[in-house]
Parts: structure tokens; C-alpha cells; sequence
């Protein structure tokens, strides 16, 4: 413990007081391979929770790509190299036809500040529409799309946020067609009163799984009519995929293949490089053309030969390890464990979610379903305290909020609800 004491200690003289950090006692970690993490002191980790080593921690493939090209050559985009080439090439494979280009970044949330400058070089016009419970970054530009955070000096009045979708507690009192007219009518009336303020409407944007507002059970062709109310308008339909995309929900590859849309644009992060930092947006050659037009943009880091080589062995492992069915089938195996769970434990009130992206939200009255966050809080520190890492999140920060690695087997998920039930159990 007074290792950590002066680790936090040193971590705020460095590098500054309210850095985040996950659980009361936090995990001082050396070492990952696969579904596994290590701290300090030799005691390892399932994890649970995080999907930006996609393919596994230190894949030993994704590590040798990256090593061969680093000791070629790394430089940037403004020389010549194939690299960005043949991977931009592969990707945009995975996509629908309509989505024929692209630029590659560092992070999320330079791709989502992208995306946003082409829905204004598209339309000609600023006003945004998100939930108000989304994330989408943290440049100037997405730092206005959250509610949680509000941004310093305020709102520049040019985004309008509707109401999260919550399949638990469902727009419009029902769920099925009536929710999804609920959540297309909220749109609509975002969508007439940027036309009225002046900003006018350049897009809606949206993580197509709403893994932050807790991974709603929606069904298929939910957002339809919000995407056809976005087009009529003459916006443009951004889906950020930095949380569902390369296969984690097991059906798709794409969290927006998995809601039966197609966007205009699309924004990718964290799992494309296994930890690497790159991130990209995809959009059709008309809208990036139109961008590039509008704006005078260069990235040094964004596209380089090393984080292309990287990007390009997680596409290969997916491939190669068939890990997109693996996600399907574990992810359902997982899901089960915890509806069997929620027979035995009435704090469960909801299972939900797709592939190895899922989990359950916990209340203190099924009748009420009223939140129960504290107990969330106390569930993933209790967790972490028997070597199992994971979250919670949601528009009532209630819903454990478990993704892990793609490699995840049949194994990891018997120890993880059996460390749940224990810790339910005792909780």
C-alpha cells in the first residue's frame, strides 16, 4: 500500500491533481499477455474490460508487425509509402461501398473533430445532435457533445442533445416501434430548432451501440426513421465505432451493421492498433474530397508506417483467429451466465448486450427499477479485489459495463460469473 501511496503521490506532482483512475484502490500493472494482466506484486488480472488491446494484450503477431516495420522506416504521409495504401485499401473492404475513403489519425477524438469538420464542409452549417449521455472525445469541438462535463466558458449553442435510448426504461412508455418513433420525433424536433437558431443542422452523431448509455437492447431498424429524418434535413449521420467496431458485438464488424444503417461517416480508435495509436475516419470520397477542400489538414503522426503495420496485423488475427465468432459465441455463453445469475440475485434487473461487449444493470427494486450505483461501485472494487477488472457506466451509472479482449473463451467467462456470484452474494 505505501507503494501506491507514493506512486499516486508522485502521479499528481507529474502530472497533475483529478487525473482519472480506475478503483478505490488502484492496479499497479507490468505485464499483460492475452486475456491476463499482472500488478507489481506478481497477483494477476482477467481482464474484463478493456478493448483497446483487441486481439490480446502483446499479441506476439501484432508486436513482431510493429518491431519489422519500426526498425524499416517511420515517417509521415507528406513522403510516399504503400503502407497506408495497402491498409486503407483492406479496410474500406470491410465497409459498404458508399464509405470509399478515408484519413487516419492518432485518436477518437481527433477522428470525431474530423468527422465533424466534414458534416460543416458538407452542409455549410454547425449545429450538432447527440444524446445527452454520449462521449465522443476530448478536443474543443466533442467536449460540447457531453453533458457530463460541461465545457469551461459553456455551450456554444450549436448543439442540441436528445434523450438517451434506454431499452430498460424505454421512450414513450413501450419498447419496439413506439420507442423508435419516440427517439426519431427527438431528432426531428433537434433537428427544427438548429434550423431556427441560426447554426443550422450539419449532423447527428452517435455510437450505433450507445455502449456509454449503458448498451441498450434495440431492436433492428431502431434507427431508421433518425436516419432518414438526418438525410431529409440534409445532415450527415456520423457513427462512432470506437467502442463496438471490429467485431465486438459477434454479429457485425461494425456497431452500425449491427443496427441495420449505413452512415455517412464513420469514426474509429482505440482497438484498430492492439494499443498502438491510431485511429481513423471513413466516409464516402464526396464528403472526405469536400473536407480536404474546406480545411487545411495534416496529421504528423496519423497514418505513419508503424501504426499502419500494426493496424493491419489486427486485421489479420481477427481474420486468422476467427475472433468476430468467438465474440458471438463466448459473448451469448457469457450472457447466459448472467441471466442464470439474475435468477438468484434480484439486485440484477436487466441483461443485456451483443458479443463480448455486455453486461447487467443493477437496481434495488425490480418493481421500480430504481438505480442502484453505489452498489455498482462496490461490485467492480470487490471484483478487482478477487483479480477480475471491469467498469460500470450508463445513463444511471448502474450497468456493469463488461468487455473484454476478443480472445475471451468459454474459460475466462465461467471464472468471471463465478466471481460475480460470490461477490453478489456477499455484497
Amino acid at each position: 500500500m505505501g507503494d501506491t501511496q507514493a506512486l499516486l503521490a508522485r502521479r499528481e506532482r507529474l502530472l497533475g491533481k483529478n487525473t482519472s483512475i480506475f478503483y478505490e484502490t488502484p492496479v499497479h500493472l507490468v505485464r499483460g499477455e492475452g486475456v491476463w494482466l499482472w500488478d507489481a506484486d506478481g497477483k494477476r488480472y482477467l481482464d474484463c474490460y478493456n478493448n483497446v488491446p483487441h486481439v490480446g494484450h502483446c499479441h506476439p503477431y501484432v508486436v513482431d508487425a510493429i518491431c519489422r516495420q519500426a526498425s524499416m522506416l517511420n515517417t509521415h504521409t507528406r513522403y510516399l509509402h504503400e503502407g497506408i495504401l495497402n491498409y486503407v485499401e483492406r479496410l474500406l473492404g470491410y465497409f459498404d461501398d458508399s464509405l470509399d475513403a478515408a484519413i487516419l489519425t492518432c485518436t477518437g477524438s481527433e477522428a470525431n473533430d474530423i468527422a465533424l469538420r466534414m458534416a460543416q464542409a458538407v452542409t455549410g452549417k454547425t449545429g450538432v445532435i447527440a444524446t445527452n449521455f454520449t462521449y465522443h472525445g476530448n478536443t474543443t469541438a466533442v467536449s460540447q457533445l457531453s453533458t457530463r462535463m460541461p465545457p469551461v466558458g459553456g455551450y456554444g449553442g450549436h448543439v442540441r442533445h436528445v434523450p438517451a435510448p434506454d431499452s430498460y426504461r424505454p421512450l414513450g412508455g413501450t419498447s419496439g416501434d413506439v420507442f423508435a418513433a419516440a427517439f426519431t420525433a427527438e431528432v426531428e424536433k433537434a433537428i427544427k430548432s438548429l434550423e431556427e437558431s441560426g447554426h443550422g443542422f450539419s449532423a447527428l452523431i452517435i455510437d450505433p451501440f450507445f455502449a456509454n448509455e449503458g448498451f441498450p437492447d434495440l431492436p433492428k431498424g431502431f434507427l431508421t426513421g433518425a436516419a432518414e429524418a438526418v438525410r431529409k434535413a440534409g445532415g450527415l449521420l456520423i457513427a462512432d465505432e470506437v467502442q463496438p467496431g471490429f467485431g465486438r458485438t459477434g454479429d457485425n464488424m461494425w456497431g452500425h451493421q449491427h443496427a441495420g444503417i449505413v452512415p455517412d461517416v464513420v469514426t474509429l480508435g482505440k482497438p484498430m492498433g492492439n494499443g498502438h495509436p491510431i485511429a481513423g475516419v471513413v466516409a464516402g470520397s464526396d464528403t472526405l474530397n469536400a473536407f480536404r477542400k474546406a480545411f487545411r489538414y495534416f496529421n504528423t503522426f496519423g497514418g505513419n508506417p508503424v501504426s499502419c503495420a500494426a493496424g493491419m496485423a489486427v486485421l489479420d488475427v481477427l481474420e486468422q483467429e476467427k475472433l468476430m465468432a468467438n465474440a458471438k459465441y463466448v459473448g451469448k455463453y457469457a450472457k447466459d451466465g448472467l441471466l442464470r445469475l439474475a435468477e438468484k440475485h434480484s439486485v440484477i434487473g436487466n441483461v443485456r448486450g451483443s458479443g463480448l461487449f455486455f453486461g447487467a444493470e443493477l437496481v434495488l427494486d425490480r418493481e421500480e427499477k430504481t438505480p442502484a450505483p453505489e452498489i455498482a461501485t462496490r461490485l467492480i472494487n470487490e471484483m478487482r479485489k478477487r483479480g477480475v477488472l471491469m467498469g460500470k457506466l450508463g445513463i444511471h451509472q448502474c450497468a456493469t459495463k463488461i468487455r473484454p479482449p476478443m480472445p475471451f473463451t468459454t474459460e475466462n467467462a465461467d471464472l468471471l460469473i463465478g466471481t460475480l456470484d460470490d461477490v453478489l452474494t456477499a455484497l
